[in-house]
């Protein structure tokens, strides 16, 4: 089951990074996927509205559950307090990853 704490969770997604920061994570039953749920941006009124963290408030608006592939992950943190989600262009997403075998079946020989 899932463990309460706060979590940052850095991940990639079409050529961008996502930082967010949610409640609980754990592995899906599906395999090679994260599950993340209860997400938290920040609930405060401010005058200086950070366009990155609306953009993510607005795509997460009514997601219950997300289920993020393994090979897309960076990176997850327990943290003491919630920071900043924000979206940040990936530069070296020009670069092609080396292909991880880890989810692929057994190779057939052929004779």
């Amino acid at each position: 089951m899932a463990k309460k704490g706060i979590y940052k969770v850095v991940f990639v997604q079409l050529g961008e990074v996502y930082e967010i920061f949610a409640q609980s994570i754990y592995q899906s039953d599906m395999y090679g996927f994260i599950e993340i749920e209860e997400y938290i941006f920040d609930q405060n009124s401010q005058i200086v509205v950070d366009p990155s963290e609306e953009k993510l408030k607005n795509e997460f608006k009514g997601v219950q559950r997300s289920y993020i592939p393994m090979n897309c992950i960076m990176r997850i943190d327990e943290v003491d307090k919630k920071g900043t989600s924000k979206i940040t262009s990936n530069d070296a997403a020009k670069v092609m990853p080396i292909a991880n075998t880890v989810f692929e079946g057994p190779s057939k020989k052929k004779d």
